[in-house]
């Protein structure tokens, strides 16, 4: 079998940031990375599982909203998959820097946590997603469309 185009990046030498991990057609993959690959202590479960949340929620009632596919966890737990259709570079990297402020100021229940809602409902921490979120934000401000190539 071929490998997938996110198995030829070299995991070795990224960092934290935002990268567009491939195009096809009019949809973007953005690689979230908020840790370093291969290098504890990685994400949380619960705190991701609840960045998921909220960040799925901002982009979705956003002034994008109708340009959002998908966010969702790396099974490494060192980030995110992002996939936005028709919706410039510039737009998006400002829609993430938006969606982790809003996650690192975040009061309140966290949405879609109820079990009629959510397949784990019991697993989320909302005070170390705003730590992550805080975290990530120095990160990302003033990423530009381009910082959005992986290195090498």
């Amino acid at each position: 079998m071929e490998r997938i185009a996110s198995f030829c990046v070299d995991h070795t030498r990224l960092m934290p940031g935002i990268y567009t991990s491939r195009i096809d057609g009019d949809i973007v993959t953005y690689d979230i990375r908020m840790r370093r690959p291969n290098i504890p202590p990685f994400l949380p479960n619960a705190a991701m599982h609840t960045v998921e949340h909220l960040f799925a929620t901002f982009v979705r009632n956003s002034r994008h909203k109708d340009h959002i596919i998908y966010f969702g966890p790396m099974g490494c737990r060192t980030g995110f998959y992002f996939l936005t259709r028709n919706l410039s570079h510039a737009d998006a990297i400002q829609l993430m820097i938006e969606a982790f402020d809003f996650i690192a100021d975040f009061e309140g229940a966290i949405p879609g946590a109820a079990a009629a809602e959510c397949g784990n409902y019991l697993e989320h921490d909302l005070d170390g997603a705003k730590k992550e979120a805080k975290a990530f934000l120095p990160v990302i401000m003033g990423w530009t469309e381009e910082k959005l190539r992986y290195l090498g």
